[in-house]
């Protein structure tokens, strides 16, 4: 009988510990979400349909198709790659300064050049002009390795750290002169230049594997987005679309 007695006992202990976790889990559902959290969560929900919008109204509406190009768009957080001040128009259809004389390209652009690419899962591709870093996010959702120079090196040295901070490790910046490209990882299967010189640089072309893929706005006051492909060592090029970017920086100007 004692020993029933001691039993019915531990079976109460148990039933209480149970229900007192049980109650301590749900009292913290409950509690207030603080301020700064709230604030976050509503960002992260607004920056988002943001970005819905963004591929519904600028980039379906028109001719980006690539199903994969749109999964990056819609991942990668563009937000991220502007100036604080401009944050909340991140994802409007234009282009934003970034500093330095620089900008980010509107969203429609990035979609474009990426989708001319027709990037593949194994492509080293190589960008010219990293600025923000936001055109080498999308390469590198789509590629297996981005090599991408800035000649500018506090955009340079921002857009590495962001990146890092990002978790992307399959990005690869360096500070030089894009003009010459980067003859050490050559040869690349796409190439991406986002920033017009006057004349499509002979080092990119050479750099270029055969069967490969320029795209690269090209022009002064008038320019126009043009792809370059390499078949059997003959250069094909075609114009898409006139367009404006910031001029190619060289080292010695």
């Amino acid at each position: 009988m004692l020993k029933f007695k001691i039993m019915n006992k531990k079976i109460y202990q148990l039933i209480f510990i149970i229900t007192f976790v049980s109650l301590s889990c749900n009292n913290k559902k409950n509690l207030p979400i603080k301020s700064q959290e709230r604030k976050e969560m509503n960002n992260i929900d607004e920056y988002y349909q943001k970005r819905l919008k963004m591929l519904e109204e600028q980039l379906k509406q028109r001719d980006i198709t690539d199903k994969k190009v749109l999964s990056a768009m819609l991942k990668v957080e563009r937000h991220k790659f502007v100036p604080k001040e401009y944050e909340k128009l991140a994802y409007i259809d234009e282009p934003l300064p970034i500093g330095f004389g620089q900008t980010i390209s509107q969203p429609y652009i990035v979609a474009l050049m990426t989708q001319l690419l027709e990037l593949k899962e194994n492509d080293k591709v190589l960008e010219i002009g990293t600025g923000s870093g936001y055109q080498a996010a999308i390469l590198a959702e789509l590629a297996k390795e981005v090599y991408t120079i800035e000649i500018i090196p506090q955009l340079a040295q921002k857009a590495e750290k962001l990146l890092k901070d990002l978790s992307y490790k399959n990005i690869f910046i360096k500070i030089g002169d894009g003009y010459l490209g980067w003859q050490e990882h050559a040869p690349y299967d796409k190439i991406i230049v986002t920033c017009s010189p006057d004349h499509i640089p002979q080092p990119l072309i050479d750099q270029l594997k055969d069967g490969g893929k320029i795209v690269i706005p090209v022009g002064d006051i008038y320019q126009e987005l043009v792809v370059v492909e390499k078949k059997d060592k003959k250069i094909i090029k075609r114009n898409i679309i006139p367009v404006r970017f910031v001029p190619m920086k060289r080292l010695n100007e």
